[in-house]
């Protein structure tokens, strides 16, 4: 790679492309959306000409892993417990090369980025998600630390802001960088009749939702959609509802499912491959997700690339992946006359990719990526 100038396009003043350390939770061997974005974040930061090499140390590694860039290190040796994951990052920091700037992919991870960011004097830039920062953490050098970040990168405006509340970052150091979907990846198909026998969907109308049933949270609205079904039906006689995913919350959704009379209408598919998702969301005449803690909600850019008319709610992220409703419909998630009116409008709506749907591609999150390394370069140190 050649050398570069003395002013780098990224804003510093490096005479050399730049190295990046990235502290991920998990990306390459991992599940689900935080896992999605730190990979597209580091295909990002690979794909810039400006950086010669970023290393990534994952929490998790737990599924096989996927094709990486030729620029990453994955160095899955810090996977496996803190005290292997902090002896990573101390290997790589004394190892060289020099880094140029700590990327941190989740709030929990941030101590130790503030940490490789003063050994490595170098910016640290924080990445925020959801509902870990729309409230203060519970570990005091967690809060101190995001407070000392030099930039907060976040998935949407209502992150942002809930974080801003307990942790008034200067907006100069904050950015907003929305999640992204491969529309190369995801794409309108013709119904997979063979899956639909298989789960018992053939010649129903489906609406869907994917995502982690957590007994905890209890945030997705997978038991209020269960509980619309009895009212759906009386218009909608041959609906039933699809749920994708994994959790501890499985147990509570089957008897809520039971007691409400529609066992036979709701079908539980476990969690799915990655590869496979195209083919369960084409299963689907709409996609539904009145949720409450959903701080973008990269589920909606997947199902609408895949044509799916999309209910969000009105209280969380999933409206800016909506755009404000330009993509979907937004409602109030505890208005049951609402999400009923909701869901029998959208398997209504012909199927259809809006046309706009790149400002949410590849293509686009990239340029953004590389605008927040600038951003990181240019900024005086925290």
């Amino acid at each position: 790679m050649p050398q570069r100038s003395a002013v780098s396009p990224l804003g510093g003043t490096h005479s050399r492309a730049l190295n990046i350390l990235a502290l991920v939770t998990d990306a390459y061997g991992g599940h689900g959306g935080i896992a999605k974005q730190s990979r597209d974040v580091l295909e990002a930061m690979c794909a810039d000409p400006d950086v010669a090499r970023v290393v990534a140390l994952p929490r998790a590694a737990d599924h096989p892993l996927q094709p990486m860039p030729d620029k990453l290190v994955f160095d899955t040796a810090a996977a496996g417990g803190m005290m292997r994951y902090v002896a990573a990052m101390m290997r790589h920091l004394v190892a060289g090369p020099k880094f140029d700037l700590i990327y941190c992919a989740h709030l929990n991870l941030l101590p130790l980025a503030r940490i490789a960011a003063r050994l490595s004097r170098a910016p640290s830039v924080a990445c925020l998600h959801g509902l870990e920062a729309w409230t203060p953490h519970k570990r005091g050098w967690s809060r101190h630390a995001a407070r000392n970040t030099d930039l907060v990168m976040s998935v949407s405006q209502l992150t942002l802001d809930r974080f801003r509340q307990w942790c008034p970052v200067p907006l100069d150091r904050c950015v907003v960088v929305p999640n992204a979907v491969d529309l190369g990846d995801f794409a309108m198909t013709a119904r997979d009749e063979a899956l639909a026998q298989r789960l018992g969907l053939a010649g129903r109308t489906v609406i869907m939702t994917l995502g982690r049933m957590d007994a905890g949270e209890q945030a997705k609205g997978f038991d209020r959609v269960i509980a619309a079904l009895p009212r759906v039906m009386r218009q909608q006689p041959d609906i039933a509802y699809l749920i994708v995913g994994r959790g501890d919350d499985r147990p509570r959704l089957e008897a809520l499912a039971a007691a409400n009379g529609v066992a036979d209408r709701v079908v539980f598919a476990g969690e799915i491959a990655e590869a496979d998702k195209v083919a369960y969301y084409n299963l689907a005449d709409a996609y539904v997700m009145p949720s409450v803690a959903e701080g973008f909600g990269l589920v909606f850019l997947e199902a609408l690339a895949c044509g799916l008319p999309c209910v969000a709610s009105d209280f969380d992220g999933g409206r800016e992946a909506l755009r404000e409703g330009k993509y979907g419909q937004l409602i109030d998630p505890f208005d049951a006359d609402a999400l009923e009116g909701a869901i029998l409008k959208a398997v209504a709506t012909p199927r259809g990719v809006p046309a706009d749907l790149d400002y949410f591609g590849v293509a686009n999150f990239r340029p953004r990526i590389a605008a927040m390394l600038r951003q990181a370069l240019s900024l005086p140190r925290n």
